[in-house]
């Protein structure tokens, strides 16, 4: 039987810096958590930067990242390692969770409460003073790596109750809360990421605010940064305003006939 564990060799760092606008202390709250060894959940709706902000604390703090999007079907082994078959040798392999915990990187959970129950329990007890990581296969306690953080995120107005997460989990992190960033500053966003002119980016973000505000009116989610952003780059690639606004914003958001009507009424309203 080998053990072929994951070593901080095997990890890259993000070679560039990504784009990411402060919104407000988000950054200085990440960087004391990380010194005091504290895990972090990021709260806020889809599309507002919760990735991108991760990916850019990971190029600041100089530490790999891995990121694991959660699902339904995630099971503990996913995120801690099996034993393979290979060459008709039993070889053991690290699980995403287990890279990180070993060589010190950040891993990121994106959307935790996607995970099966009995998944995310894994995860406990890295995130108190024990700071370990129990792979039961191996009969193996794994302490974590002293640069070892653990960041999850979810998105509390889009879950159900039957897919919250839970309180014995929530009391455990850190909390930062994001949100889509106040329009001028969205707008710079837009305009950098979407490569568009200032103005246009501030008429797809008035449009943003106007389609946000429809949220008790049959959508469930509004219209994200990252759809703005998308629409912004079919404007810039040279496709009609109004067509770039109904298949990067509006189509994504609803498949309601009425409803469509009614945000393309706002993109004419806009532009």
């Amino acid at each position: 039987m080998k053990d072929e564990s994951c070593n901080e060799t095997d990890l890259r760092l993000i070679p560039e810096e990504p784009y990411y606008l402060a919104c407000g202390n988000e950054i200085n709250m990440f960087e004391a958590a990380f010194g005091a060894k504290l895990p972090v959940m990021l709260k806020g709706p889809t599309g507002c930067g919760k990735t991108r902000f991760i990916e850019y604390m990971s190029y600041r703090l100089k530490r790999p990242l891995i990121t694991v999007a959660c699902h339904e079907d995630l099971f503990a082994t996913d995120l801690t390692g099996r034993f393979l078959l290979k060459n008709d040798e039993t070889v053991w392999m690290d699980g995403p969770l287990t890279k990180a915990v070993r060589t010190g990187a950040i891993c990121y959970l994106d959307e935790i409460v996607e995970a099966r129950k009995d998944t995310t329990v894994v995860i406990h007890p890295l995130t108190d003073h024990r700071r370990s990581l129990g792979i039961d296969k191996k009969g193996e306690v794994i302490s974590a790596h002293p640069d070892f953080m653990l960041v999850i995120s979810y998105n509390p107005g889009y879950q159900s109750i039957l897919k919250d997460l839970k309180q014995s989990t929530r009391q455990r992190f850190v909390s930062l809360e994001f949100d889509y960033p106040e329009a001028e500053k969205e707008a710079e966003i837009v305009s950098h990421e979407g490569g568009v002119e200032v103005g246009t980016a501030l008429k797809l973000v008035s449009l943003a605010g106007k389609i946000r505000s429809m949220r008790e009116h049959g959508l469930t989610e509004g219209a994200s940064t990252r759809l703005l952003i998308y629409a912004a780059r079919l404007i810039g690639k040279k496709i009609p305003v109004r067509e770039a606004c109904i298949s990067a914003i509006c189509l994504p958001l609803t498949d309601d006939g009425k409803l469509i009507e009614t945000l393309t009424d706002l993109i004419d309203d806009v532009f």
